[in-house]
């Protein structure tokens, strides 16, 4: 454990946690291109195709026009802002251990206050303008199918899913609790350096007592030095750090994938064509015809997942 965390002397001798190690960085980076290397060869060992699936639309559901909005533009701001924010944070987080000089601090902790920011208009919107729980949602028989998909070629393919597929809905729960890590011990952190807002404190007096207190809960009892509080933010955060390297490497990996690059077109332009809408998603799912939305849509549909009216070929 020790070469994965660093620890320093306190002024009375006393070893106190000041953070992670330079070498989990390097794990995490390793964990990253362990992961996509072996996706691509269980992908390519079972068979499947590169090229995107298309659909045969002939007799498919009327009044399906040619573009479907999947994104919003409000929603599309939020997600390139908070990826920019995102890798402006790992950037100036860990650049600086590789001993490149610039003024990181004051660019991360500006970065990290974008990035709450968009998490804060995200959630507003998602409440009051889309279907909050249905990215929300989790359902066991439909992750027992994909876990058996994804071990046996034997299995049966699991079913189209609604606007929000399984994997991303477990994607975004697992960023939903890095994130609110990262960002809780990072204002905390924060709180040590002086911003427009605050003088900086080199303490956390209420974590220590929060720490101290549990001591008095029964045994064994956890000794807090001078300043260890400190270490135990330091610590979460950059475990939340890493964590998030291996999450962004493998959200760009399959952003870029040619038979998932629909998702980052949608992403950009807005919409998918028909022939996306009726090979990847359940249309009783993700209901998109003639323009309506139907109520209470199961599967994952959104309340701006509305569709063009006008047809526009391409």
């Amino acid at each position: 454990m020790g070469r994965w965390l660093d620890f320093e002397s306190n002024p009375w001798g006393q070893e106190v946690l000041q953070g992670v190690s330079l070498e989990l960085m390097y794990l995490a980076i390793g964990l990253a291109v362990l992961f996509v290397v072996g996706h691509l060869v269980w992908y390519r060992s079972r068979g499947f195709s590169e090229h995107e699936k298309t659909a045969d639309i002939q007799g498919s559901v009327a009044g399906i026009p040619e573009r479907i909005v999947r994104h919003t533009l409000p929603s599309r701001i939020f997600h390139w802002t908070m990826g920019a924010s995102m890798l402006v944070l790992l950037i100036t987080a860990f650049v600086p251990l590789l001993g490149l000089e610039f003024a990181w601090v004051t660019i991360h902790w500006i970065a990290g206050a974008v990035l709450i920011l968009t998490i804060i208009y995200h959630v507003i919107h998602s409440i009051l303008w889309q279907d909050f729980w249905s990215m929300m949602s989790f359902n066991v028989r439909e992750a027992i199918g994909h876990f058996r998909h994804l071990l046996s070629s034997k299995s049966t393919e699991p079913e189209k899913p609604g606007k929000y597929p399984f994997d991303h809905r477990m994607y975004h729960q697992g960023i939903v609790v890095v994130s609110l890590a990262a960002i809780v011990t990072g204002v905390l952190m924060t709180l040590r350096i002086k911003t427009p807002f605050w003088e900086p404190n080199a303490y956390y007096p209420l974590v220590d007592q929060a720490i101290s207190g549990l001591n008095e809960l029964g045994e064994p009892a956890i000794t807090v030095l001078p300043g260890e509080a400190t270490g135990f933010v330091f610590v979460i955060h950059g475990i939340a750090g890493v964590a998030l390297i291996v999450m962004v490497a493998a959200h760009i990996y399959f952003a870029i994938r040619p038979d998932k690059r629909y998702y980052l077109w949608g992403m950009i332009r807005g919409w998918i064509d028909r022939k996306q809408y009726l090979a990847h998603f359940d249309p009783d799912k993700w209901s998109v015809v003639d323009g309506t939305i139907q109520e209470s849509p199961p599967g994952g549909a959104i309340a701006d997942s509305t569709v063009s009216a006008p047809r526009v070929d391409d």
